[in-house]
């Protein structure tokens, strides 16, 4: 069911998204917030997410901290030709590269 603003008054349009942005969480006494279950699956939030924090202008932002780790894509798509060590291999590369 979806209802249409109407001048002086202060309905909202229902949509999916309008629901996941304006959700409330209380603090806790020891200063903790659940985050709900709707925007952690939007941001792709899961137990171990990092996330910092700052004040700004009267707001707490938190952005979710995403490890960059160069090598994580590459790691084991290589594989060394069988009975050969990763020094033998790197000497006869090294080799060709050099003609």
């Amino acid at each position: 069911m979806r209802r249409r603003l109407r001048p002086g008054g202060l309905h909202a349009v229902r949509s999916r998204s309008f629901y996941s942005d304006c959700m409330k969480a209380i603090v806790s006494r020891r200063g903790q917030v659940t985050i709900p279950k709707a925007i952690r699956d939007r941001l792709g939030l899961q137990q171990g997410t990092v996330l910092d924090w700052r004040a700004e202008a009267g707001k707490l932002i938190g952005t979710k901290i995403v490890k960059s780790d160069v090598f994580e894509k590459w790691r084991g798509s290589g594989q060394l030709p069988r009975g050969v060590s990763v020094n033998d291999y790197l000497r006869r590369d090294r080799g060709r590269s050099r003609d």
